[in-house]
């Protein structure tokens, strides 16, 4: 039916191809992407705040602090990932100009 419709609206008869119909179907609202943004910000917030909490307990701390500390990193980059979308973001990260922070946080 769908097809029908596309054929008799005018649009290309060409079925979409897989890669188009899952960024549709995955494509977020702007209200949706500020929530995921602020969501994983703020876990990312608490999560370095943690381990530097942690870093104080005896025998363990250092681990933990590295584990808590590394995790709000990855939740703090990844919250930019609902504003930009996810290949806007890693073009922008591996620019000339920004390819050498981007390694270096990284490594």
């Amino acid at each position: 039916m769908d097809k029908l419709k596309r054929v008799l609206s005018g649009r290309d008869a060409q079925e979409p191809s897989g890669l188009a119909e899952v960024i549709d179907a995955t494509s977020l609202g702007w209200g949706t992407r500020v929530k995921g943004f602020i969501a994983c910000f703020a876990l990312g917030c608490l999560f370095s705040l943690l381990g530097s909490c942690l870093l104080w307990v005896p025998k363990k701390g250092l681990l933990l602090f590295a584990v808590f500390y590394t995790l709000g990193n990855i939740a703090s980059i990844g919250s930019t990932l609902f504003l930009m979308g996810p290949m806007k973001q890693l073009k922008r990260m591996f620019d000339p100009t920004r390819l050498i922070a981007t390694v270096v946080m990284l490594v």
